[in-house]
């Protein structure tokens, strides 16, 4: 008798998957305005200073620090400087009135916020006296504070937020070099399921796999195909999976990955490509497949993998495996999500011999508070959860441990 080979752990599985990416290498270039979610395909140097010149961080007076040493000085104000304007050189004895971010003039070595300052207006000029002995360089942002010219500002891989915009934008980047989006292609076994807005038969169920995952794949910026819910047979999977291998990267399936007879799943990718990885010690999510498919027109494949039929199971192994490996195959280095040890307000007094991932959420006391009902199918779960706390294989938890927790917040974005 053939002994049967450990399942993989959850480490294990992600690094086999990780190893297994072919990054995309088709880039294109986009308006800087339209590449927020996109990963850069190149890194991005900056041709000039930020700020480009010395400038004011507060309204007030452009002042010569020598000139205020007394704590109490009285100066002319000889000019007024609104941002986006260049003021005249700074004469000793007078002040110019500065607004935020606007260019300090040359002679001038330091600011004073109004509020240390009182105006008297006169006929034959205004007059200001300084409350403050200000320090040379006080409130002015020096050129190149916070970017130099050569710089490099965006790394080769860094996935595009509004942070990383907004940067781009601040050097004059009016166009970046993105990696392609992932062609993914998905479908959806079962006889069982129906689409929202059809009648329900007896024995039937909604199918909300095909909503949740299609909305994570949106969050991910891949061009989507969806091939619906494919009838429990292997030649309608198989018929499937050959036309989805052509034009996309991946291929995700739900459902009809476990070992019964209606599960046509790992025979189909075994018949159309190959299956490198079934089943994982994790749970909810232990039937998760790996593998790749076929292309017909020409000697390449499609990256496969399915995801159990379980709404939490399909929800969470998406997070755990799909989310990185998407990132690793546009480029991404980084693809971990940061976790955070936080209190258990709960208990788990069983241990499981799998790697589980409870649903959890953060309560106003700074611990955990676990979802009473931790079934796969309780789709509520994901709803009411902050995120997910990693629990080890063999682990029990007491009320006040420590507890490794991974938000949401790091996993669906």
């Amino acid at each position: 008798m053939t002994e049967k080979k450990p399942m993989l752990s959850a480490a294990e599985a992600l690094d086999f998957l990780l190893s297994a990416v072919r990054p995309i290498a088709e880039t294109e270039t986009l308006a800087t305005l339209s590449c927020n979610g996109r990963v850069l395909a190149a890194a991005q140097t900056s041709q000039l200073n930020v700020p480009p010149m010395d400038n004011t961080q507060m309204d007030g007076y452009a002042v010569r620090a020598a000139d205020c040493a007394s704590g109490s000085a009285r100066l002319r104000v000889s000019q007024r400087i609104p941002a986006g304007h260049v003021g005249q050189p700074l004469q000793p004895g007078t002040a110019a009135r500065i607004f935020t971010g606007a260019m300090i003039p040359q002679g001038a070595d330091a600011v004073v916020m109004q509020e240390q300052c009182e105006l008297e207006k006169a006929a034959d000029g205004d007059l200001v006296t300084i409350k403050h002995a200000p320090q040379a360089g006080e409130w002015i942002r020096r050129a190149g504070e916070d970017i130099r010219a050569g710089s490099i500002i965006l790394a080769a891989g860094t996935r595009l937020r509004a942070q990383e915009l907004g940067m781009a934008a601040s050097v004059g980047l009016a166009t970046l070099p993105v990696v392609r989006k992932p062609r993914v292609a998905v479908f959806f076994t079962g006889d069982e399921l129906a689409m929202p807005g059809e009648f329900l038969k007896p024995g039937a169920i909604y199918n909300s796999n095909r909503f949740t995952l299609r909305g994570l794949l949106e969050n991910l910026g891949c061009d989507i195909t969806d091939y619906g819910i494919v009838p429990d047979s292997l030649s309608a999977t198989r018929d499937t999976l050959r036309q989805a291998a052509a034009g996309h990267d991946l291929i995700i399936t739900s459902g009809g990955v476990s070992v019964g007879e209606e599960d046509h799943i790992k025979p189909a990718v075994e018949a159309e490509g190959r299956l490198s990885m079934w089943q994982i010690a994790i749970k909810p999510g232990k039937p998760l497949a790996f593998g790749e498919v076929n292309r017909a027109e020409r000697n390449e494949l499609a990256f496969f993998i399915g995801l159990p039929g379980n709404p939490v199971s399909s929800f969470v192994t998406f997070l755990l495996f799909v989310r990185p490996f998407l990132l690793r195959l546009q480029g991404v280095t980084d693809v971990a999500p940061r976790t955070f040890n936080m209190r258990a307000d709960f208990a788990v007094p069983k241990a499981d011999r799998r790697n589980e991932f409870l649903r959890a959420r953060m309560n106003g006391s700074g611990g955990l508070d676990l979802f009473k009902n931790q079934s796969s199918a309780v789709l509520t779960s994901t709803v009411w959860g902050d995120g997910l706390v990693d629990n080890p294989a063999g682990q029990t938890i007491a009320p006040g441990d420590t507890v490794r927790f991974i938000p949401f917040s790091e996993l669906l974005f």
